[in-house]
């Protein structure tokens, strides 16, 4: 097994504890356990659930980069990638990140590197769309509209349905394609 899969592993396992318990359920007992890894093995990759954690923010930092540059490089465009990918596509994701957000905030000693990189996922996808969208009210609207809809959706609050989702996207796709064309771009 290589260490990429073990790492890997133990990153699902504090995965899926983080979603089915909680934060305070995670021990590296219980980690190791769940990857099926003896502790030492865990301690190699994570020294400590902090450090795991981390590992586990960089693992979501990289899918976010993932999003970023199909947002800049494919067809669909910064506006529609950032509202498409404010709704979590799974079960699995809402609740992860939900745990992850409440993991940092009971969670004092996290290094400010990981903090920082949470923080520049969400500076990042509001300077893409400013960048974007001519108009900043409108790059503005899109955005809170958008974190809205991921703050919803992960708190499990009534969501719209998919089909009123899907509208509301396409509306301000829309605007956006508007004032890009007002503005000769």
């Amino acid at each position: 097994m290589t260490a990429s899969n073990t790492r890997d592993r133990i990153l699902d396992a504090l995965q899926d504890i983080l979603i089915s318990h909680g934060y305070s359920a995670v021990t590296l007992e219980a980690v190791a356990r769940q990857a099926s890894v003896s502790k030492g093995g865990l301690l190699y990759h994570f020294p400590s659930k902090v450090a795991m954690l981390t590992g586990l923010i960089d693992r979501l930092t990289e899918m976010a980069e993932d999003e970023f540059r199909e947002a800049e490089e494919g067809d669909e465009g910064v506006v529609r990638v950032f509202l498409r990918t404010s709704l979590p596509q799974s079960t699995e994701e809402r609740e992860l990140y939900w745990a992850v957000i409440a993991a940092l905030r009971s969670h004092d000693d996290l290094p400010e590197e990981a903090v920082r990189k949470v923080r520049g996922t969400f500076t990042r996808w509001g300077e893409m769309l400013r960048e974007a969208v001519p108009d900043p009210v409108l790059a503005e609207v899109i955005l809170r509209a958008g974190d809205g809809l991921y703050m919803a959706a992960i708190a499990g609050m009534p969501e719209p349905s998919a089909d009123m989702n899907q509208q509301m996207i396409d509306r301000l796709v829309e605007m956006a394609d508007e004032a890009r064309a007002k503005a000769g771009r």
